[in-house]
């Protein structure tokens, strides 16, 4: 703490000896004050985590800030009544084995006859062979009369040595299990006995992501004008830094790896005409007009709690800001399992919240918290797109759709370290789109991906990721 100054005329008495003295310990009291700002602005950064921070789940280390404790509920541990089983499922039998009892228990009289309802317990176990092998084997003949000899037409289904299940299930273990291409040729040898080499991986990833091309070239055009969930996250191509895009609609999504997060990334993304985009605070989104865009208000929330983290003059605004929030997540609930109605909603809290969530953010602005008051005044430059959800049906007040997209994204990027090249890339954002687009609508990835590489396929049923209702 800064003493206060002397007077002029007191200072002028003084010897100039002391003069220069005081005007040292001046200089220093400053550079004080200003590392003493700046170990405060690290031990905020060091307290960063997921729950205070746009940085992601993934990031957070062992010591993340706990949950805060819950309250007791008296229950017992364990499955609680009512609660209904989760039995085994019972499969088709490939192999049945009867075991009947000889004799009675009771008098020890033979038995005979057969249950008509017996008791099954099931195995299920893994074939001896698990690999199906089959040789085409192309004859040459020599003609009778010319003597030239004629060797049969290569077979379609033989171009790559793999048939299309063990194609798909190469690419499913790559791209939703994660797993690298040598540990996908150990898989295969032993546990099928299958002899792959690592660039046999690579040329069925290949294979695939041909195959894919169209489908997801269409499926992109779909997205294009929805309404959408939009987020980027970081990613590696070659020895460049690069940005994973992602657009979430109802029934498909999409990706697209571009080497800029920019505004030109972003329009290929979503097209020249977009519908109502859900997006977190990134400057590349500003353009959007108010009634095109909503803010996320998860992001809004964990900026509510680092204003409360720090522990400073903005804590209170923070405190204030994130009770409104938590108003407005406790009351959407209500409409979104479909006990109230939208309109219900927009009707009783929209109006008070917005306005009361505005005169704390204009309060903020004068917050001694440096930090704080950028942030308030950052999030008043998007206020109007804070509520666009509570009149735009299907739309959401956060954009955890495309936070849950790209966090598969996120961990392919932290075994693979990102793609060699823009094939690979390509091949990572299509595959991407396949798996998240058909979990969307129910469907099954494996068979999605054998039917796009299968050469008998009749293409007259077109391949798509297109909804039916579409």
């Amino acid at each position: 703490m800064m003493p206060p100054p002397l007077q002029p005329e007191l200072f002028a008495t003084l010897p100039p000896a002391v003069q220069a003295y005081i005007r040292y310990l001046e200089a220093l009291a400053g550079q004080v004050a200003g590392l003493t700002a700046r170990v405060a602005e690290l031990e905020a950064k060091l307290k960063q985590y997921s729950g205070n921070s746009h940085q992601p789940p993934s990031s957070d280390g062992p010591h993340v800030k706990p949950a805060p404790p819950k309250k007791p509920s008296g229950k017992p541990r364990g499955g609680q009544s009512g609660h209904p089983k989760h039995e085994r499922v019972l499969l088709p039998a490939d192999e049945t084995h009867d075991h009947k009892p000889k004799r009675c228990t009771k008098c020890c009289a033979t038995l005979a006859g057969d249950d008509p309802e017996p008791i099954i317990d099931q195995v299920i176990e893994l074939p001896e062979k698990l690999r199906h092998v089959i040789h085409y084997r192309r004859h040459r003949l020599c003609c009778s009369h010319c003597q030239a000899i004629t060797t049969a037409d290569p077979v379609p289904e033989a171009a790559s040595g793999f048939g299309p299940k063990l194609t798909a299930a190469t690419v499913y273990l790559s791209g939703v299990g994660r797993l690298g291409k040598r540990t996908i040729r150990t898989l295969f040898a032993d546990l099928f006995q299958i002899p792959m080499a690592t660039g046999s991986v690579c040329k069925l990833e290949a294979r695939v992501s041909a195959a894919l091309k169209t489908v997801c070239e269409e499926a992109w055009d779909y997205t294009r004008g929805k309404d959408a969930g939009v987020d980027e996250t970081g990613w590696k191509q070659g020895k460049d830094k690069a940005w994973l895009w992602v657009a979430v609609t109802q029934w498909v999504t999409v990706f697209l790896i571009r080497l800029k997060r920019n505004r030109v990334s972003f329009n290929d993304l979503i097209g020249p005409k977009p519908g109502i985009l859900t997006t977190d605070r990134f400057p590349v989104y500003t353009h959007l007009k108010p009634d095109k865009r909503q803010v996320c208000w998860a992001h809004l929330r964990r900026d509510f709690q680092a204003m409360i983290d720090r522990k400073n003059e903005g804590s209170e605004i923070g405190e204030a800001l994130l009770a409104h929030a938590d108003i407005l997540f406790e009351h959407w609930q209500k409409v979104r399992d479909g006990t109230r109605k939208r309109r219900w909603f927009e009707r009783k809290y929209v109006g008070w919240l917005r306005e009361e969530v505005r005169l704390l953010l204009k309060q903020g602005t004068g917050c001694a918290c440096a930090l704080t008051a950028r942030t308030c005044r950052d999030i008043l430059k998007v206020e109007a797109s804070l509520w666009t959800f509570a009149s735009a049906a299907g739309v959401e007040p956060t954009n955890n759709a495309a936070e849950r997209a790209v966090r598969d994204a996120v961990c392919w990027r932290k075994t693979s370290y990102g793609t060699d090249s823009e094939r690979g890339s390509r091949f990572v954002e299509r595959v991407l789109t396949v798996v998240a687009s058909c979990r969307a609508q129910g469907r099954s990835v494996l068979e999605f991906l054998t039917r796009a590489v299968d050469p008998r396929r009749d293409h007259a049923d077109k391949l798509t990721l297109l909804p039916i209702m579409a």
